[in-house]
């Protein structure tokens, strides 16, 4: 303000910079590897920090001085950023793989917002998701326990992806009431329900989660969500046995909910 004056906002602002600066661990353009969009070719943007620590979490999340980011995609060679980052920066980004001049202009799908856990920064991505949705639809992958921050960003949000934490897995107490409450917001939009298993999974957390996810089905309309099972992964592997996913998914299937077992396959790619 100069006196009661507003200053005047010179032509060549952009409202991009008014955005508040993003912790970022990768900004890449890859194959979704994962989850109920598997196959599409998506942007990932990789926030730092999460307020979980899964026993099988296979992504470094802890905050970091720079960002890299892949010069081109599938090449390998990435440069650096320094962290926080531009809104502006990473639209630049994304609009240089969009050009018409690109190989890859017509191959993007959507954004991957990833972590991390990427609601932790509800407030940023308020400003953010505006912007980055007028490039692409969104969607975010999520650990489905931040149902508050959830419902600041749902109006900008395509696909959300949950993972239910199940404790045989983690290591940590399965956070049922906050996935609960975290799933019936995200059947406002398209829904995947994603659950990691091992051989060590018992039934009864399996038969827990198929109830929790049958209630929520009986709304009328009644709403679809995809449901999931992803192997655990271990040295690049899948470490369940094919007769231990066909009996976790008939535990699942029994309660009506239509479930496909996916494992990362971009493990198997060899792709981030």
């Amino acid at each position: 303000m100069y006196g009661n004056q507003t200053m005047p906002v010179p032509a060549t602002h952009s409202p991009e910079l008014d955005a508040p600066a993003a912790p970022l661990l990768e900004v890449f353009s890859s194959i979704q590897g994962e989850g109920a969009l598997i196959g599409r070719r998506q942007v990932f943007i990789r926030f730092a920090g999460c307020n979980l620590k899964c026993g099988y979490c296979d992504t470094p999340y802890t905050p970091a001085a720079h960002c890299r980011v892949e010069k081109l995609p599938g090449s390998g060679a990435f440069t650096s950023w320094c962290n926080p980052v531009q809104l502006a920066d990473v639209t630049a980004y994304v609009q240089s793989l969009l050009d018409p001049g690109s190989l890859c202009h017509r191959s993007h799908h959507s954004f991957a917002l990833t972590g991390g856990e990427p609601l932790l920064h509800a407030a940023l991505l308020k400003e953010w998701l505006p912007r980055l949705r007028t490039l692409l639809p969104v969607q975010v992958e999520t650990n489905g326990t931040l149902p508050e921050a959830l419902r600041q960003v749902l109006p900008w949000l395509d696909w959300i992806s949950v993972d239910i934490k199940l404790e045989s897995q983690t290591g940590e107490p399965t956070p049922w009431d906050l996935h609960r409450e975290f799933i019936e917001l995200a059947l406002q939009v398209q829904c995947c329900v994603k659950l990691v298993v091992g051989n060590s999974t018992p039934g009864e957390e399996l038969h827990r989660t198929a109830k929790l996810l049958q209630s929520l089905t009986t709304s009328t309309p009644p709403k679809h969500f995809d449901v999931v099972l992803q192997p655990r992964t271990i040295n690049g592997q899948c470490s369940v046995s094919g007769r231990s996913l066909l009996q976790q998914q008939d535990i699942l299937a029994g309660y009506g909910l239509d479930v496909r077992v996916i494992p990362q396959t971009h493990c198997f790619m060899q792709l981030l």
